[in-house]
């Protein structure tokens, strides 16, 4: 038995020696950072910047590329697919992880992916030209009620969340506005500009420079609490309507079977560039809250939203494509 208990000793050692450098020597090449957004909006800006802080702590070079279009599951569906082995992370908002799988076929399950960490979230908001007849929350849901289907409204993709966040919002209320999806944000807000559609549903990022030039006015959070990027927009509460809020949050995913050792190093490596000061002002800049929260805490988070937005998917009757 003495023989046999030091064998199993050193055979211990010797396995665990390979895995322990793999780690240490983790990362080797160039890691990839899929954004399945277009450039431009919030999810680009954080991703782009959370990639920059996470390269100083890796000594390795983070490459990022946009892989738009699906509400964020085709970017998704890649990163699912790609080589487990934390040469991949996806950067995703919320969306294509709880909300569009409930409309869309998506080409992943929600076991095919893992949380590494989420950096904090934003409200997604609803603002208008200038010389809309509106210019507040309550004032907003008064004219769409008085005109049923007149308006129509952005949004970020079929049953994407910015849809099932005013979706809830105007379904409580009982009016009823046309949804036009687009490919982001960015792609809202240049619609918006453009004069296709009356009211930019989106998030505060993709819509601040124009707000701050003169050519949208915000109306309408979709969280309980105001905001201080934009103080002229009503919050929930303000319109009596608090418990029905949906907010923009975004975190990093890898394959679900990328080893532990390399989701555990990342995980810390991105809860640290989401602390540090240049990524906090960031994000502040573009009206979001800086919370980071790490992988246990994120998985729970994916799980319970899912599960909160597959009722309100139901409750408008959205069916799967």
């Amino acid at each position: 038995p003495m023989k046999l208990s030091k064998l199993s000793a050193a055979t211990i050692i010797a396995l665990s020696i390979p895995l322990i450098a793999s780690a240490q020597q983790f990362p080797v090449k160039p890691i990839t950072v899929i954004i399945p957004a277009s450039p431009g909006g919030g999810t680009d800006t954080f991703g782009r910047k959370i990639a920059e802080e996470a390269q100083n702590l890796l000594n390795q070079p983070l490459i990022v590329e946009n892989r738009g279009g699906g509400s964020g599951t085709i970017g998704l569906g890649q990163v699912t697919r790609a080589k487990p082995d934390g040469y991949t992370v996806g950067f995703v908002w919320n969306s294509p992880l709880t909300s569009v799988p409930h409309s869309l076929n998506v080409p992943y399950k929600n076991t095919d992916y893992s949380a590494l960490m989420s950096i904090g979230f934003s409200s997604y908001v609803i603002c208008a030209a200038p010389n809309f007849p509106a210019n507040n929350g309550k004032e907003l849901i008064e004219l769409i009620r008085a005109n049923p289907e007149k308006y129509t409204i952005g949004n970020d993709g079929v049953g994407g969340t910015m849809q099932l966040a005013s979706e809830r919002i105007f379904s409580k209320a009982g009016v009823k506005v046309r949804q036009i999806p687009f490919k982001g944000a960015g792609d809202t807000a240049k619609n918006f500009l453009g004069g296709h559609i009356d009211l930019y549903g989106g998030s505060i990022t993709a819509i601040q420079p124009h707000v701050n030039a003169g050519k949208a006015k915000c109306l309408l959070l979709t969280s309980a609490e105001k905001n201080s990027a934009l103080p002229q927009a009503s919050s929930l509460t303000d319109i009596g309507m608090p418990g029905e809020e949906t907010v923009l949050w975004w975190g990093l995913v890898v394959p679900a079977d990328t080893p532990q050792a390399i989701k555990d190093q990342l995980e810390t490596t991105f809860m640290k560039a989401a602390s540090t000061a240049s990524m906090k002002e960031a994000m502040a800049k573009q009206g979001a809250v800086n919370r980071p929260r790490g992988a246990v805490d994120t998985n729970k988070l994916i799980a319970s939203e899912y599960a909160a937005l597959e009722q309100v998917a139901k409750s408008i009757g959205l069916e799967k494509k």
